[in-house]
């Protein structure tokens, strides 16, 4: 028996409806957008034993916030979604404040305050309105039909203009850098 989650329950262009007004809300906002991701299969075939997936895009997003906070001359208080081992998240970013982040980008994390926060989406709106942009900028990465593409576009030009920084990483692709600093 297939049973269809909540959201596919309702129709799509109610989804979509739904989606347009949130995404409409964040970009009325005073915010900035920071996104990374990695291609886990191409972590996997690049390197014998990679970090987790999730610890590369966290280090890789801890240092674009910690630029952009530098850029901006402020500091910067990072809350994320829950996740399994918090601690040891929280330990790395201790070491990236003095050893750095490691990589091709290294950087010594000087602009990020107190430690990382973690909290279930479902408690926070920013955490939500993080899954919401994240989804969205996933999708668009996959191909789709043009229909679905369009509607994907008109969405994302809500957010479009606080990205600071948007990128999938593919560690075997030769391209290493997309968008600024």
């Amino acid at each position: 028996m297939v049973v269809a989650s909540a959201a596919e329950q309702v129709p799509p262009r109610l989804r979509i409806a739904v989606y347009n007004a949130a995404l409409k809300a964040i970009g009325a906002h005073d915010v900035t957008v920071i996104l990374r991701g990695v291609d886990r299969h191409g972590l996997a075939e690049r390197y014998p034993t990679p970090k987790p997936a999730h610890e590369v895009v966290l280090s890789h997003v801890l240092e674009r916030v910690d630029a952009y906070a530098a850029r901006e001359e402020e500091l910067a208080l990072v809350i994320a979604d829950e996740v399994d081992h918090p601690a040891r998240h929280r330990a790395d970013l201790t070491r990236y404040r003095v050893d750095g982040t490691g990589g091709y980008r290294s950087r010594r994390l000087t602009r990020i305050v107190d430690t990382l926060h973690f909290a279930p989406s479902h408690a926070s709106r920013l955490v939500q309105a993080a899954d919401l942009l994240m989804f969205l900028f996933r999708r668009m990465q996959s191909p789709v039909d043009p229909r679905e593409a369009a509607t994907n576009e008109r969405l994302w030009s809500w957010v479009q203009p606080q990205v600071y920084h948007s990128w999938c990483w593919s560690p075997t692709a030769r391209q290493m850098h997309e968008g600024p600093a």
